[in-house]
C-alpha cells in the first residue's frame, strides 16, 4: 500500500497505540487531542511504543513522521484515512463523527475504535454515513494484531474492503463482522468465558490462580496458534469426527453451564480470589511483564499460527 496520511483524533491510551501503529509502518499521522497534557503525554508515551513495536516486528526502515495539532481542522487537512477513538458516549460520537467529517474529503474513510457502541447508532447524523466503519482494536492495541471490522445499516461495502486494507497493510489481522452484535466478536467469547470463570469461582470450585491457570496451561496455548476450531478437529479425524465422539460431552457441559451477576457478593470473592492470587506484584510490574511476554508469544504465532 501506498504511503498514507493517518488522522487521529483523541490521543488516550487507544490513540497514542494507533499512532505508534501507523507511524512504525511508515505512515504519517497528525493527531489532535483536546486534553491540557496532551503535548505532555505525546512526548512521554510515543518513544516507548514504537520501542515495544521494535521489538516485535524489527526496527522500522522507513518509520513515518508524527505531529500534534492545535485543532480539529488543522489536523484532518489532507488526511486519507481517520481512526476516531473519543470516548464510549453515543451522543459524543455522534457530534465527533458530524464534525469530523466537515474537514475531510468525501472518499476519506472514518473508522471508530469503540468496543461497545454500533456503527448504525453512532453514523445517524453523519452526512455520508456510507463511509463510516468500525475499527475496533484490542488492548494493547499497538501489540495486539486483532482489529474486528463491521459496519451500520448505512455503511458501504466497499467502506468495509478499504478500511480493512488498511489494517492489513499495518499487519494487523483484522476479522469482518456480517452484522452488528453488541461487543463484536472477541469480547463475546472473553464474556462468555469468563462468565463462566467467575461462576466458577463464586461457587468455590476453585480459585482465580487456578481457574486462570487451567486456561493458561490447557487450551489458552493451543487455540492462541490455531483456534478452536482447527485445534479442536486435530483431536479426532477432522472437526466433523471431533463433533461426532465429543459433541455429548460439550453438550452436557453447555447444559449445566454456570450464570454470573456480578452483585455485590460475587465481587467482594473474585477481588479477594484476584488480589490473593497477585499476591504483592504491582500493576505496572504485570503490565511490563505481559506485553514483554506478549512479543515473544506474537511472534510465534505470527511464524506458527494457523489463520
Amino acid at each position: 500500500m501506498e504511503k498514507l496520511t493517518i488522522g487521529i483524533v483523541g490521543f488516550g491510551v487507544i490513540g497514542q497505540r494507533w499512532t505508534a501503529c501507523f507511524a512504525h509502518a511508515g505512515h504519517d499521522v497528525r493527531v489532535y487531542d483536546p486534553t491540557e497534557r496532551r503535548a505532555d503525554t505525546f512526548h512521554e508515551v510515543l518513544p516507548a511504543l514504537l520501542t515495544d513495536l521494535d521489538a516485535l516486528k524489527g526496527p522500522s526502515s522507513a518509520p513515518g513522521a508524527v505531529h500534534l495539532f492545535p485543532t480539529l481542522a488543522e489536523t484532518l487537512d489532507g488526511v486519507d484515512f481517520v481512526q476516531e477513538n473519543g470516548p464510549e458516549d453515543l451522543q459524543l460520537k455522534r457530534r465527533l463523527l458530524a464534525e469530523i467529517e466537515g474537514h475531510v474529503g468525501d472518499a476519506v474513510i472514518i473508522a471508530s475504535s469503540s468496543s461497545a457502541l454500533l456503527v448504525s447508532d453512532m453514523q445517524a447524523e453523519c452526512r455520508l454515513p456510507g463511509r463510516i466503519v468500525l475499527g475496533h482494536p484490542f488492548n494493547p492495541a499497538h501489540l495486539m494484531p486483532l482489529v474486528e471490522i463491521v459496519g451500520g445499516k448505512a455503511t458501504d461495502a466497499q467502506a468495509i474492503t478499504r478500511a480493512r486494507a488498511v489494517y492489513e497493510a499495518i499487519g494487523k489481522k483484522p476479522v469482518t463482522l456480517n452484522r452488528e452484535v453488541t461487543g463484536h466478536i472477541a469480547l463475546r467469547l472473553m464474556g462468555a468465558m469468563w462468565r463462566e470463570a467467575i461462576a466458577l469461582v463464586r461457587d468455590g470450585v476453585a480459585s482465580v490462580e487456578d481457574v486462570d491457570r487451567a486456561f493458561m496451561y490447557g487450551p489458552g496455548p493451543k487455540w492462541t496458534l490455531q483456534g478452536s476450531f482447527i485445534s479442536n478437529s486435530l483431536n479426532a479425524d477432522g472437526i466433523e469426527d471431533f463433533l461426532r465422539k465429543y459433541g455429548p460431552t460439550y453438550q452436557a457441559i453447555w447444559d449445566t453451564l454456570l450464570d454470573a451477576r456480578l452483585d455485590s457478593e460475587t465481587v467482594r470473592a473474585i477481588s479477594a480470589s484476584t488480589n490473593a492470587a497477585v499476591g504483592d506484584r504491582g500493576q505496572e510490574e504485570l503490565k511490563a511483564a505481559r506485553e514483554a511476554g506478549l512479543v515473544g508469544v506474537l511472534r510465534t504465532v505470527a511464524e506458527r499460527g494457523a489463520l
